[in-house]
């Protein structure tokens, strides 16, 4: 298997940069993002104090007079977005806390089907994604994992980095280490996810190698494919390193499950948005700089023990 991979990257497997464990202790409040229903949808919102904002006049002017920038997230991926007392919390959401103070509106979080997010917001459903999502060429080009045409390609603001992490039953009882331990066993992972890619990759290796058949699970939700692990239907769920690592320590009271690390396959996480929507695309890189800049970034990361998935720098499809 070759670099980058992570739940958020349908086709070429880029799933992102060492996170490193994650611990998150206690439930965590989000205190941003607006008020949310138990859908995951905020309640109504208008503008912030867009006087005081210094890029609003960035941004487009439908969104300016809306006064919203919507965004289409799942919300089943602790820590990175999950519903917890009918609110989404985690990394994105205060991220977007943190970017809403220099665009000077509201980001609204709705949660829906992971591999229909980018199908929603070309339909105008949502203005942008923000979801863990891997920027991968394929998905800039609109194309699935054997290069065919599927839609249209989305542009990604590129705001952190991760990698393949492995969740197993705790203590291990399999001995995975490396996802060639996986060949010759059952895997379970998220439909629509990079990491269901890169379990294809891998079984294509295990063949080659001439390890044993690397069987796949695929499942709508990650809730689901740890249900399998936890059952002993599957040896692993593959998923985000920081993901695997939140998992790890609290399902079960830390006694359900263990996270392994890959950190060699880093890749990084981004904003989509429509490529037709180049002003909104550029005024959410500037906001990122700028957040990166005044620190707010780093303590939205901090927060949740993320900060070895920062990127100092805001980049545009800088997935490969």
């Amino acid at each position: 298997m070759t670099a980058s991979t992570t739940r958020r990257t349908t086709a070429a497997r880029s799933r992102i940069a060492a996170v490193g464990a994650i611990a998150v202790a206690g439930a965590l409040i989000l205190t941003g993002c607006g008020d949310q229903t138990d859908k995951g949808s905020a309640t109504p919102s208008g503008k912030t104090d867009s006087s005081s904002a210094p890029l609003f006049s960035k941004l487009p002017e439908k969104i300016q007079k809306a006064g919203v920038i919507k965004v289409g997230t799942d919300a089943t991926y602790a820590p990175m977005e999950y519903t917890e007392g009918g609110k989404i919390i985690g990394v994105d959401p205060d991220i977007a806390t943190a970017l809403e103070k220099q665009l000077g509106v509201k980001f609204k979080f709705e949660s829906g089907t992971f591999d229909t997010l980018i199908t929603s917001m070309q339909t105008g459903r949502s203005d942008v994604v923000m979801s863990s999502l891997s920027d991968t060429k394929e998905r800039q080009e609109g194309l699935d994992d054997k290069g065919n045409k599927t839609g249209a390609g989305v542009d990604f603001v590129d705001y952190f980095t991760t990698s393949t992490g492995m969740l197993v039953k705790k203590g291990n009882p399999e001995g995975v280490k490396t996802l060639d331990d996986l060949c010759g066993k059952t895997v379970a992972v998220q439909r629509g996810t990079t990491y269901e890619q890169v379990a294809k990759d891998q079984a294509e290796k295990c063949k080659k190698d001439g390890k044993g058949e690397l069987k796949i699970e695929s499942f709508p939700t990650d809730p689901e494919a740890q249900t399998r692990v936890k059952a002993g239907g599957a040896v692993a769920d593959l998923n985000d390193a920081p993901v695997t690592a939140h998992i790890a320590q609290k399902a079960g009271g830390g006694n359900d499950f263990e996270a392994i690390a890959n950190p060699t396959d880093a890749g990084p996480l981004g904003i989509a948005v429509d490529k037709k929507n180049t002003q909104l695309r550029d005024a959410l890189k500037e906001a990122l700089d700028a957040i990166i800049k005044d620190g707010s970034y780093k303590a939205a990361l901090d927060k949740w023990n993320a900060g070895s998935g920062a990127v100092t720098e805001a980049k545009i499809n800088a997935g490969q």
